[in-house]
């Protein structure tokens, strides 16, 4: 018992050094930044910061802020400001006055111009579209129950029906067919199911079975493939940020399918909502290593040797048990089975 307390006693006093420590900067960085189109939070933090994700602290930022943080656009001038001792970034509009004077800048289009977190071109395709099937989906799943005209296969345009639509008000749906199972690497049980995308569909008739139009299709779909509703994409701007409670997940997957990734490589972890995750975490990859050798006799030995940090991710998109991250910084390949935990 005692043994345990002194263990969980030294836990909280480096968790408490650690977020004590002073912000690191940038050997030499710049004294101001201004925004440009393509810019991101993360590489505008990277500018500043040699730990991108201690972003909300460089700006002062409290948890409301956290998840809707400074608008930021093009044009707009970010200050590194050092007069209270430790750094702070400050906002300063342009100076871009026909004479030097100051005129202020109007953003007519603030959706299309403000900032995102990460490149939204990489991650658009995984917010729009379904990643997983979790148990729930599952059991109440809507389903193809039949084509039109006796049909086998369906394509863009055609007219199929399908059974389960709880909600007559959604207009517009996802479909999809089950794919491979998502396996924890530590317990090896199924956490959830990815969801193979296979296009989309409309709603034309409620009812049961409803009636809906094929409006897209990536691949040909079939009787039994499910449905999902699909919401608008919507590309939270969450400023990148260190869970504040302890994260152990493993990568289960690397999208498309490859055992190994690297920076810009889609990946899924094995925590979700559940376990306190949240868009904008960004967590620290890890691998753990053994040293290869042989004895006297000619036999082949390994020993455990400590594990390497090698990356970092953000999460961009956080389900009940799993979340996808992008690998913001790899400095090798990413591999299924490594850890992701706090940064």
């Amino acid at each position: 018992m005692v043994r345990i307390i002194s263990a969980l006693i030294l836990a909280v006093t480096a968790a408490c050094a650690s977020a004590a420590e002073p912000l690191t900067l940038v050997d030499n960085p710049p004294d101001r930044h201004i925004v440009v189109k393509g810019d991101t939070l993360w590489g505008i933090s990277g500018k500043f910061l040699k730990q991108p994700w201690r972003w909300p602290e460089i700006w002062q930022m409290n948890k409301e802020e956290i998840k809707n943080p400074h608008r930021i656009y093009p044009g707009d001038i970010i200050l590194l400001d050092m007069s209270s001792g430790s750094p702070r970034l400050k906002m300063a509009k342009p100076v871009t006055g026909q004479r030097g004077g100051v005129q202020p800048t109007v953003h007519s289009t603030p959706g299309e111009l403000v900032i995102p977190s990460i490149p939204p071109n990489v991650i658009e395709p995984f917010i729009s579209q379904p990643l997983i099937v979790e148990s729930d989906e599952q059991k109440s799943g809507v389903r193809i129950v039949a084509a039109q005209e006796d049909r086998m296969l369906l394509g863009s345009g055609d007219t199929f029906y399908a059974s389960g639509i709880p909600d007559a008000r959604v207009e517009k749906w996802h479909v999809f067919r089950k794919g491979k199972a998502l396996k924890d690497p530590e317990t090896g049980n199924i956490v959830a199911y990815e969801a193979f995308f296979l296009g989309n569909a409309r709603l034309v008739k409620p009812g049961e079975p409803a009636t809906l139009r094929v409006t897209l299709a990536k691949e040909e779909m079939a009787r039994g493939d499910g449905l999902l509703p699909a919401p608008p994409p919507e590309i939270i701007t969450y400023a990148p940020h260190r869970p504040e409670q302890e994260v152990a997940a493993r990568i289960m997957s690397i999208y498309g399918g490859v055992q190994e990734g690297g920076s810009t490589s889609v990946i899924s972890l094995s925590r979700g909502k559940k376990d306190g995750l949240e868009i904008g975490h960004v967590l620290a990859l890890f691998r753990k290593r053994v040293s290869l050798d042989v004895d006297s006799d000619g036999r082949r030995t390994e020993t455990p040797v400590p594990e390497e940090r090698y990356g970092l991710a953000f999460v961009f998109r956080v389900f009940d048990n799993v979340a996808y991250a992008l690998v913001v910084d790899s400095s090798k390949s990413v591999i299924v089975g490594d850890a992701a935990r706090n940064p």
